[in-house]
């Protein structure tokens, strides 16, 4: 019994940042495996935006580790806490999301989060349900459990106000109701991102005051760096990688991370042990492995674990076919033109250009060809007939002049 809760314990530990009241974590797991008994595993998500990149993924697998060792996941959608919107790490008031938007992205949410976690194990909970009915006087007795004076010792908070930037009132809030929702769903563990130790703290400081009997560990995990691997991945950024992308985007995009960031997306997103991980680097560094072959696996396993083998064998060959040997994808768009065509105008009209102006400086820069040869002329003129025109190594569309 020993070592199975030790090998539960090294896999929900493998990558974690911080995990605070690893003893009642142990407690649980072995009342599970002996009794059968199972627990709560909380994590919450604002439906801020609709798509889930893999970033979000990492506390999503932490959470599928849990439900291989008796954990029940409460999925919380924040839509209520969605209208004010989380106030960690941002330098402004979030804009508030219309009710349409945040149901709508909830939805969103739901089809994509079964990709990862298990169904039959998974309680998906809304908070609005109770923090609608919290009613004035319930917000009055929450916010009497937090000082101003602890508030501003977030440093998001701390920084804002001594720049005099406008904090909301409503923000001071946002902690308060994440920490109400573990009261309201009795919560055994919690699940969050370092920028998050503040309010999941609240949640265990909110059981207890609130004599739930329960005062929930806490286990933070780290923020996964985007493609550009310097910041947090993010959409507003566009150094994400989503999941209900195109498989061949996937797989592309995994293969564009530096060599070193892809140790980081191993351990964090990769179902490869710890040991064998750690074989690939001896290889690497040894020389016996080409790192983009290590590389090469890991965004076909990502590929295949968001869609399927067949899928990720085609995103494989595709990019081989492109990238490895200067050839032409299968499936770009076609588009029309009834005269001589303008090559700017092409390649406005066919979307791989963003503007005239940026258009012409591709050209210039050497970035534009027309059936795979450079065109450095920005007056050049499509005649009649079929052509492949390119931007970079991504973009390519096919432009056919009657």
């Amino acid at each position: 019994m020993d070592s199975i809760i030790q090998n539960a314990l090294n896999e929900i530990k493998r990558g974690i940042s911080e995990l605070i009241d690893e003893e009642r974590v142990v407690t649980l797991l072995k009342e599970f495996y002996k009794t059968g008994k199972n627990y709560y595993v909380k994590a919450g998500f604002d439906p801020t935006a609709p798509d889930i990149h893999l970033g979000h993924t990492v506390l999503m697998q932490k959470l599928a580790t849990f439900q291989k060792h008796g954990g029940i996941v409460q999925f919380l959608i924040g839509d209520f806490t969605a209208r004010i919107g989380d106030p960690t790490g941002k330098s402004a008031t979030r804009k508030i999301l219309s009710e349409q938007d945040i149901q709508a992205n909830a939805q969103t949410y739901k089809k994509q989060v079964f990709k990862i976690i298990d169904e039959d194990k998974t309680q998906v909970v809304f908070n609005s349900k109770w923090l609608n009915a919290l009613g004035a006087t319930g917000i009055m007795s929450l916010s009497s459990n937090l000082t101003v004076a602890r508030m501003l010792e977030r440093d998001d908070f701390s920084k804002r106000y001594k720049s005099n930037t406008p904090i909301a009132v409503s923000e001071f809030l946002y902690p308060l109701l994440q920490g109400y929702d573990s009261v309201e769903l009795k919560s055994d563990i919690e699940l969050g991102g370092t920028d998050q130790k503040f309010n999941l703290l609240m949640g265990r400081q909110l059981q207890k005051a609130y004599n739930t009997g329960h005062e929930q560990s806490v286990l933070m995990m780290p923020l996964l760096e985007g493609t550009d691997g310097v910041n947090k991945m993010s959409k507003s950024l566009n150094n994400y990688i989503g999941i209900s992308e195109l498989p061949k985007d996937i797989y592309g995009k995994v293969l564009s991370i530096s060599d070193d960031l892809m140790w980081r997306y191993y351990e964090l997103l990769s179902e490869v042990s710890l040991d064998a991980i750690e074989e690939l680097k001896r290889g690497v560094n040894e020389g016996t492995l080409h790192p983009k072959k290590v590389k090469e696996d890991l965004a076909y396993e990502l590929t295949k674990k968001y869609y399927n083998e067949e899928e990720a064998v085609n995103a494989k060959d595709e990019f081989a076919k492109v990238h490895g040997n200067k050839g032409i994808p299968n499936d770009i768009k076609e588009f029309s033109f009834d005269d001589t065509t303008w090559i700017v105008k092409a390649l406005c009209d066919a979307g791989l250009e963003s503007s005239s102006s940026q258009a012409r400086r591709d050209i210039k820069q050497g970035a534009v060809k027309i059936n795979q040869e450079k065109c450095n002329d920005e007056k050049y003129k499509l005649e009649s007939g079929e052509h492949i025109v390119q931007v970079g190594k991504k973009r390519f569309a096919k432009i056919n002049i009657r």
